[in-house]
């Protein structure tokens, strides 16, 4: 094996994120992990019992990764709350934005980033830019904050501003956007049936307002035939990833998947050719958030690749270096304090305090909107 080859293999976990099921590290996952070094993990309810038990595991995977992690989380609030069970529910994008306060919207984000920040994660995949169209009503429900693109982009750069006051980063989702995805990308391929200039004007709006302040972006497994002419999922599309959202809306961050293990990217391609299949479209980091054999198969899948197709290497080494430039710059802390009782506590309340205080503004906002009608 040449040198270049052998530094791309001691590179290449830069593309992933990688989740697993496990509470406390096991041997089997120290040993994945220190061979892969991803880029970082993600940890779900699943992997959460408590503030200590959290820290340590993220600590212990840190330990296995010469580079530091992203450290990652779903907290939206509201129904995509991976922390409710230790320190409370969190209000949802929905309901703090029924405040019409722009100083609530980024306190939410800044409440969520302290929890964050305790746990030990260092990033949020959030928030949601999606708009609230009928179609995905049941599935997006208070997810979604507005109709009108701006006032989205609006909540969106005030809860990132929130995040980052807690030095958490945050991803917009699910670009191009699923505001008009019928069904449910976890399991199906949705097919959104609108023309360019309908999604330039709606849903790729937020992206273009927040280009230069969303430290990432997250692409959705949605099809958009109108646009691609086939059912190609944005995640596996070089049109959506390079020409759109790289060259055409100028965005300069780190463009990251929804989770390759979803049923609507695999409608499309296996989880190995679809780890493939994004980084070759333009992608920067690719998330496998479950089974850890489909995390050493996509591992496997890209290092094959590398070996196999130099204009690949080329892609893939762009994106190395976008990712390892991206931590230098954003400077992903190594140790955070772990969390005692007190400050568990604390935390809960301040939380419990929000929530409140969300609700009393909100019923404030509806009474003045109503009394000004």
């Amino acid at each position: 094996m040449s040198k270049s080859q052998f530094d791309f293999r001691q590179k290449i976990g830069q593309l992933l994120i990688v989740g697993f099921d496990d509470t406390a590290i096991s041997s089997r996952l120290r040993s994945l992990l220190t061979r892969i070094q991803p880029a970082g993990v993600i940890l779900f309810a699943r992997n959460i019992v408590s503030a200590q038990q959290t820290h340590k595991l993220l600590k212990d995977c840190q330990s296995c990764v010469s580079t530091p992690l992203f450290s990652c989380v779903d907290m939206e609030g509201g129904t995509v709350d991976r922390l409710r069970d230790v320190i409370g529910p969190s209000p949802s994008a929905a309901d703090v934005y029924s405040t019409g306060n722009r100083k609530l919207f980024r306190k939410h984000g800044a409440t969520i980033g302290k929890a964050c920040r305790a746990f030990g994660f260092n990033t949020d995949l959030a928030p949601v830019v999606d708009l609230p169209f009928e179609q995905s009503r049941s599935v997006m429900a208070s997810r979604v904050v507005a109709a009108d693109p701006k006032h989205a982009a609006v909540y969106a750069r005030e809860f990132l501003a929130g995040l980052r006051l807690q030095h958490v980063l945050g991803a917009l989702k699910h670009f191009p956007g699923l505001g008009a995805a019928a069904l449910d990308t976890h399991k199906e391929l949705p097919a959104v049936k609108k023309s360019f200039h309908q999604l330039w004007k709606q849903d790729i709006a937020p992206y273009c307002l927040l280009r230069r302040q969303a430290p990432m972006v997250l692409v959705s497994h949605a099809a958009y035939p109108l646009v691609t002419r086939d059912r190609t999922p944005a995640s596996l599309s070089h049109k959506w990833i390079t020409k759109i959202l790289r060259k055409k809306i100028g965005y300069r961050g780190l463009v990251i998947s929804d989770d390759l293990e979803m049923g609507g990217v695999l409608k499309a391609a296996t989880v190995d050719e679809a780890a493939v299949g994004f980084i070759r479209a333009g992608g920067d980091v690719g998330l496998v958030c479950h089974l850890e054999e489909k995390i050493a198969l996509s591992y496997e899948a890209l290092i094959h690749q590398v070996e196999a197709d130099p204009r690949f290497a080329r892609r893939c080494h762009d994106s190395i270096v976008r990712v390892l430039t991206f931590k230098k710059k954003w400077k992903l802390p190594n140790r955070v304090p772990t969390p005692t009782t007190l400050i568990v506590r604390k935390l809960s309340r301040e939380i419990w305090e929000f929530g409140e205080q969300v609700r009393m503004a909100s019923v404030d906002h509806q009474i003045f909107s109503e009394e000004s009608a």
